[in-house]
């Protein structure tokens, strides 16, 4: 009787928290489709250049393995150099150069796949090719953690910021220095401003070891400036700072407050550019020009891996900043609630 008692009990008190029963059943429904629209999406079709096409060749290098373009040879390197083109191809009297954008090395092995089983047809009709490979960015020795380091390196920092930044807000919430705060002469964005700027310190700091270890510590690859690399770093906490304090308001305990990690966070990772989003559904692929961490990974790609500077993140750096600002923004609407009551 005991033991049916302590049963009943808890199965009370799930069925009066409806917010962990929906996470338990809806949290698991929500990864597992998104993992499934992931990698189970359209098979990567390589854009390629061709410069100086023999005539021999047309229909061999014109096949509906890869989108293909003809193009003069400073016309594609400029697009190269813009990341709308994966490679191309410049035939030089018997020899066939290869110029890969080089910053992906699972689309350098679709471009290199389309190239070769191009040439074996191609060789079939003329003598041998001589093929020369050449990269805009990366080498050939660059490895896949040094194409996902970036967004490993943008994900852990908001990951842990956002969580310890919840966390610590709803326990000044829930111990009542927050109400203390809020029904003192102190306007609400102050409150919010002084909140943001004492976290922020610490964010500043573990951004600075997170980046300095990676990079300096595990090697990662690192072609530009490290300054940049800890600006969009230290943007990317922010935000995760600012929504972290944003989403607290509405937990009421710390478990509350981890239940949002897969709803807010795990998406993040599907649409970070930790898969290739040209693969997945236009209808889904949105979603990432919603979050934070798409910005930060791909500035921080810019920068460590195809060695770029302010120009090629400024976007994504103002974007970064919009986003803590409009948290900011919400949080002290969020505040005005609890000034009421």
């Amino acid at each position: 009787m005991r033991i049916k008692a302590l049963i009943i009990r808890i199965l009370r008190q799930f069925l009066h928290d409806k917010r962990t029963v929906g996470l338990m059943i809806f949290a698991p429904i929500l990864i597992l489709t998104m993992l499934n629209l992931v990698f189970n999406g359209d098979e990567y079709v390589p854009d390629i250049g061709l410069v100086n096409v023999p005539d021999l060749a047309e229909d061999v290098f014109n096949n509906k393995d890869a989108n293909t373009l003809h193009l003069s040879e400073q016309e594609a390197q400029n697009l190269l150099e813009n990341q709308e083109l994966d490679g191309y191809l410049l035939f030089d009297g018997g020899q066939l150069v290869v110029r890969l954008e080089g910053s992906d090395p699972s689309v350098n092995g679709s471009v290199m796949k389309w190239v070769q089983n191009s040439a074996k047809s191609f060789q079939g009709q003329e003598k041998a090719l001589n093929v020369k490979t050449e990269y805009l960015n990366g080498s050939e020795d660059m490895g896949q953690f040094d194409y996902f380091g970036p967004v490993l390196l943008g994900f852990f920092a908001f990951f842990f910021v956002f969580l310890v930044a919840g966390v610590s807000f709803l326990r000044e919430r829930t111990g009542g220095t927050l109400e203390r705060l809020i029904c003192s002469p102190l306007h609400l964005w102050e409150i919010v401003v002084g909140y943001v700027a004492g976290f922020g310190i610490f964010t500043l700091i573990q951004s600075s070891i997170i980046a300095a270890y990676a990079i300096y510590g595990l090697g990662m690859l690192m072609e530009g400036a490290f300054l940049y690399v800890l600006l969009v770093i230290t943007l990317l906490s922010f935000s995760a700072l600012t929504l972290g304090i944003l989403l607290s308001a509405f937990a009421n305990n710390e478990l509350q407050m981890i239940q949002f990690i897969p709803l807010i966070i795990v998406p993040q990772v599907f649409f970070s550019g930790l898969f290739n989003l040209e693969t997945i559904s236009d209808w889904l692929s949105w979603i990432s020009y919603i979050t934070p961490l798409y910005y930060a990974a791909d500035a921080l790609r810019s920068i460590m891996v195809r060695g770029m500077g302010w120009e090629a993140i400024s976007g994504s750096v103002s974007i970064l900043l919009c986003f803590s600002l409009l948290f900011m923004i919400l949080n002290i609407a969020a505040l005005k609630k609890y000034r009421k009551m």
